[in-house]
């Protein structure tokens, strides 16, 4: 996510300040245990993201996906493009649906910057478009396709998702993306219409997982945006917790903030490990996504 190369030079100043006054996050705290047999998919979202914390480079990383996409019996193909002087691959797989129906296309960055291992940013949302796939693979939507997107150099400037778009084969009628889904009580979600017919389903599904929901259109930058600015459809969501929000807003407003959101702390940072994430705080985020997402698609004619 593109939370600190977007930040103001004012906005990185404040931050720091406050960081200085509040004792520093452990950056390497014990990774979480899940019983896989009391809390499968808590289990198998801890997984994924274990996974992609373990690989050594941006190759790697693709391949724990590649893998996993094989499990689910997906057919996957990688993307090459170019970027000035970048090169990437984005990955993209069919999930379910007749190929006339409109798309539903759910994605995550999957490359990390060089500190840290990428858990929370964004192996995090990685394993939740994997989560969500698996399950729309078993039951698919009634009026939907389905389609995954694995984006390259994110954070280099969204340019995975800048590269497909450009590329303007496929427009689907929502993006819905995922970036630092790791913990917390709130999801936030990016929400620039807030008649989006799915921010009232989100609500409904959140009220249900008896989770808090923040939707709106200040967020961080994310893959989302390129497709917004193209005019396509799309929404963006996070799972935190409910206090860091205002944190995080007034950092990029320039503000000084009360204290440091943990985010903050932990994403681009040597602090961004597996011990850092909570497993079945992120597992009830997806189901809120899910039920969130097959009410927005009943809805749909």
């Amino acid at each position: 996510m593109l939370f600190k190369s977007r930040l103001t030079a004012v906005a990185i100043a404040v931050a720091l300040a406050a960081c200085a006054q509040t004792p520093k996050l452990d950056p390497n705290p014990p990774a979480p245990r899940v019983d896989a047999a009391a809390q499968p998919a808590a289990a198998a979202w801890l997984a994924d993201v274990v996974a992609m914390s373990d690989a050594a480079d941006a190759q790697a990383r693709r391949d724990a996906l590649q893998q996993r996409m094989r499990g689910l019996g997906l057919q996957w193909q990688g993307v090459p493009f170019a970027s000035g002087e970048h090169q990437g691959v984005n990955l993209l797989a069919d999930v379910s649906g007749d190929a006339a129906a409109p798309l539903l296309l759910l994605g995550a960055h999957s490359d990390k910057v060089e500190h840290g291992r990428g858990a929370t940013d964004n192996a995090s949302g990685c394993a939740t478009v994997l989560a969500l796939a698996e399950r729309f693979r078993r039951e698919p939507l009634r009026h939907h396709r389905v389609a995954i997107a694995f984006w390259d150099l994110e954070e280099l400037g969204l340019l995975g998702a800048k590269a497909y778009v450009a590329d303007g084969k496929t427009k689907p009628a929502l993006y819905v993306n995922f970036d630092v889904f790791g913990w917390g009580d709130t999801l936030w979600m990016m929400a620039p219409d807030a008649a989006q017919p799915l921010v009232a389903a989100t609500q409904s599904a959140a009220d249900a997982a008896q989770l808090g929901l923040s939707a709106g259109d200040k967020y961080p930058p994310s893959d989302h945006l390129p497709f917004i600015k193209a005019g396509w459809p799309a929404v963006s969501y996070s799972l935190i917790g409910a206090p860091e929000i205002p944190l995080i807003l007034d950092a990029y407003a320039g503000k000084k903030p009360k204290a440091p959101a943990k985010v903050m702390q932990v994403i681009h940072s040597d602090a961004d490990t597996v011990g850092q994430i909570e497993p079945v705080a992120a597992a009830r985020g997806v189901d809120a996504i899910e039920q969130a997402l097959r009410a927005w698609d009943a809805q749909s004619k």
